[in-house]
């Protein structure tokens, strides 16, 4: 079978030979996308020329029910983010921030899954002596990996043919191209087409498939949106670059939750899974110092505790600086609204800083009612005991309402030895709090 291209409009779906700047039907600009069109022979139906697949629909009473066998990847973070494992064709997309350790991770990965058999690294960004040069820091000695330097998908997908391997790495897909599209490396058409080759191969063989995926200035996975689609599983790799601890979260997991995280240590010898989640987030047996609480934030099944840093001081501007690092700011507007209004705290005239210590980034309202104790701590300049643990959410008519596993939440922090619990079953509203502990 013989292949094409074509150009399609993501609009209207108007077809041309060739790319204009507007689409001639709906008007739209820059909507034209090289699509690649097999030339065969289609199947007439009765009500007209149209292709048609021969298929029957399946009563689902009559499909029987089949577990997944999953297979480990011997790294026990990257493992509860999967779901307890790797599907065999599971696809899965790795994204994050140039150097955060997305390849570090996958050499690790192959060197694991190579014990078995075989895995294929396609080496498309880097060279396959710049791979040994990681390969030999990380102390990685006698593995099964075969190194490819090619970015034709279609040579790819030859090497495949004729050989067993365990797993494919594709590193990156945007540097992947075919000779049947005439665009270029990491345009729409190329990384939709060569992701989808590479998974058809995938799932044929029944090996699991990783690519690496680019991610653009406002922080999202870069090509088509389509490619988070076509792959079962997509996993975000977050953290900064200046600390060591590095976050593996799942956005979108076809075989398992999308609420899990993996915490990881970044050290000489590579990655290495952080078994005691406290010990990065939390520093122990420090001084008692004002704007700094524990609080604790839910991870899928896992309750994690964090430390939530505030700071308060005088402005000398118009507008006062509200500065949130690993919160949402509009959310820390609203807490700093409620405080002024229900507690009587007034910060319009003062400098806010607030801090998620470790770079981790929160977004459930949990941890709203230890943001308010850690800003109320900095203006009174009064610390809160090393033993106190905050968790609820705080509304706009000041209450502290309950939020989800609570119980558990308070169970892990009892068990680490917090003692001092604050939630809504101790307090009512936040100004009741804030007048025990510093008034």
């Amino acid at each position: 079978m013989a292949f094409h291209s074509k150009y399609v409009c993501q609009q209207c779906g108007y077809e041309s030979t060739g790319w204009l700047g507007r689409c001639p039907n709906c008007g739209e600009w820059n909507t034209l996308v090289e699509t690649v069109v097999s030339i065969g022979k289609k199947k007439e139906t009765k009500g007209g020329n149209r292709t048609a697949a021969v298929s029957k629909p399946i009563k689902l009473s009559e499909i029987k029910s089949a577990s997944i066998r999953r297979v480990s990847t011997k790294i026990s973070e990257l493992d509860r983010v999967l779901g307890g494992g790797l599907v065999p064709g599971q696809a899965v997309l790795i994204a994050g921030e140039p150097g955060i350790g997305k390849s570090t991770l996958l050499t690790q990965l192959a060197a694991q899954l190579s014990i078995q058999s075989s895995v294929l690294y396609v080496c498309g960004e880097e060279s396959a002596n710049q791979v040994k040069v990681r390969a030999d820091r990380l102390g990685l000695k006698g593995v099964n990996i075969d190194l490819l330097e090619e970015t034709d998908v279609d040579n790819v997908i030859s090497q495949l043919d004729d050989s067993t391997v365990s797993a494919i790495i594709v590193d990156s897909i945007q540097t992947m191209t075919t000779g049947d599209l005439s665009g270029m490396a990491g345009s729409v058409g190329q990384v939709r087409e060569c992701a989808n080759r590479l998974l058809h191969i995938a799932k044929a063989k029944n090996v699991p498939l990783f690519l690496v995926g680019h991610v653009t200035k406002e922080g999202t996975v870069a090509g088509p949106a389509v490619l988070a689609h076509i792959v079962d599983t997509v996993l975000w790799f977050e953290g900064d670059k200046t600390l060591t601890t590095r976050i593996l979260r799942a956005v979108k997991n076809r075989f398992g939750p999308t609420d899990e995280v993996g915490v990881f240590e970044m050290v000489d010898r590579g990655l290495q899974p952080v078994e005691d989640i406290e010990k990065a987030f939390i520093e122990k047996n420090q001084k008692s110092v004002s704007g700094s609480i524990v609080t604790s934030v839910m991870q899928g099944t896992r309750p994690i505790l964090m430390e939530i840093q505030a700071l308060v001081v005088p402005t000398k501007l118009a507008i006062p600086r509200r500065v949130a690092q690993g919160i949402d700011s509009r959310r820390l507007e609203l807490l700093l609204a409620v405080l002024t209004r229900r507690s009587g705290i007034p910060l319009y005239d003062s400098d806010v800083f607030v801090n998620v210590a470790g770079g981790f980034k929160i977004t459930e309202p949990a941890t709203d009612l230890a943001i308010c104790l850690a800003i109320a701590s900095a203006y009174y300049d009064k610390p809160i005991p090393g033993s106190t643990i905050a968790v609820g959410e705080v509304g706009l008519l000041g209450e502290i309402r309950e939020v989800v596993a609570e119980e558990k939440r308070m169970r892990e922090a009892s068990r680490l030895g917090f003692k001092s619990p604050i939630s809504s079953k101790d307090y009512k509203y936040i100004n009741q709090a804030i007048k025990h502990l510093f008034r």
